[in-house]
Parts: C-alpha cells; sequence; structure tokens
C-alpha cells in the first residue's frame, strides 16, 4: 500500500470520527480511537512511537514521541486545540525529517469540522 493510499483511509476514518464524537475530547481519547478504526480498516498501527535524534555520533533514543505511525510509512500528530500554530506544522515536519518517512498528517480535532482540521505534509513540505 502506497503513502497516499494509506492517506486517503487515514483521511476518511478522521473525518468518520469527528463526525461520530465531535470535537473537544483529549488527544489520548482520539489517539486511542482512531487508531482502533484504522486498525478496524487493515492497517499495522503503532501509537507513541519513539523518534531518536542523532547528532554529532551520539543517539538520543526517545527524544521525541509520534502520536501514530501507520504501516512504518506515515506518521500522524493528532491535537485537541483551537486552532494549529506554525509550532504544531514544524513539530511533524521534524518527525518527518527525523523518520526519513515521506508523508505525515497533523490533524486537529478541536476543528468545528474536520476537514479544517487536517494538515498534509510530505518530508520538507506542507500541502
Amino acid at each position: 500500500m502506497t503513502e497516499n493510499e494509506i492517506g486517503t483511509i487515514v483521511v476518511d476514518c478522521a473525518i468518520q470520527l469527528h463526525r461520530d464524537i465531535g470535537p473537544g475530547l483529549l488527544e489520548r481519547v482520539y489517539e486511542s480511537l482512531l487508531s482502533h478504526e484504522l486498525e478496524a480498516a487493515g492497517l499495522t498501527v503503532k501509537r507513541q512511537v519513539p523518534i531518536p535524534l542523532k547528532y554529532k555520533g551520539l543517539l538520543f533514543e526517545e527524544s521525541f514521541r509520534a502520536d501514530i505511525s501507520i504501516e512504518n510509512k506515515v506518521l500522524i500528530e493528532l491535537k485537541s486545540v483551537e486552532s494549529v500554530t506554525n509550532a504544531h506544522k514544524k513539530q511533524l515536519l521534524t518527525y518527518l525529517k527525523l523518520t526519513e518517512f515521506k508523508l505525515g498528517y497533523l490533524l486537529n480535532f478541536g476543528e468545528a469540522l474536520m476537514v479544517g482540521g487536517i494538515t498534509r505534509s510530505i518530508n520538507g513540505f506542507i500541502d
């Protein structure tokens, strides 16, 4: 399955989850429920994935944690905030760079409509 095919499933599941339970819950609730939905769609999902940082020969094994990794190809960072900031977007880009994943999604379940809470990021760029 390609990154884009996985991405389509991610967006569909996120929109349906948001329609079902709405905005305003804690991020970890959305993480748990979205992970369940993605697994039900047949995807391999890992939660709270450690992202190591390598710097000048040093290895920091758990410098960051991504909320969800899918099929070891796509990262998801979840938020439940009034609005996403550039810092949130940079966080996802940093995770993509460190993992060398090509595709990631910043999903903000705090938005009134999920469509407004989806940011798709390609390693190095934001769509």
